[in-house]
């Protein structure tokens, strides 16, 4: 559900074609900025040919809003999705239920019952010595969909600042 367009129907013209790669840090810092805002008020776009991303939000007058086009999808723009159109809400949460406490997991699905589910998940964690081992398998299951979704979208990403001359990050 996207408010201004879909990335999922981008087209690619030569115009709005990526010649920057973007660090996956920076996509996963735009990911988590959109993902603050449970109201769809926080968006992020990231310009292909300049590899730029600009911030915006609804209750802040942002620099950043004045540079975005009226069209953005035209210019080549691509609007940065939220954590839970790349399902990295409760269905990962059960999923480490699942993989990482299988003895927890009908409890995990009990807390997703019902509201304020992530205080009680992480609560049920840290009773059971499971908070860092969820810390670092939500931050792979990040990478990997954020490194999907690129693909998806015709994004070109790197770990580093400074790809080799080979052009492999």
């Amino acid at each position: 559900m996207f408010s201004v367009f879909d990335w999922r129907v981008v087209r690619m013209t030569p115009e709005n074609r990526q010649t920057v790669p973007i660090l996956l840090s920076d996509l996963i810092d735009a990911l988590e900025f959109v993902s603050t805002s449970p109201l769809d008020e926080h968006h992020a776009y990231i310009c292909r040919q300049a590899g730029r991303i600009l911030f915006l939000a609804d209750s802040v007058d942002m620099d950043d809003a004045a540079e975005l086009p009226d069209d953005p999808e035209a210019a080549g723009y691509i609007l940065v999705p939220h954590r839970r159109d790349l399902d990295l809400g409760k269905k990962l949460a059960l999923a480490f239920a699942v993989e990482e406490m299988p003895e927890a997991q009908m409890d995990v699905r009990d807390i997703f019952s019902r509201k304020g589910a992530y205080r009680r998940f992480k609560y049920l964690l840290q009773a059971k010595g499971a908070l860092e081992r969820w810390y670092a398998y939500e931050e792979r299951a990040i990478e990997a969909a954020m490194c999907r979704w690129c693909d998806d979208v015709g994004l070109t990403w790197t770990r580093d600042t400074h790809p080799d001359k080979t052009g492999r990050s």
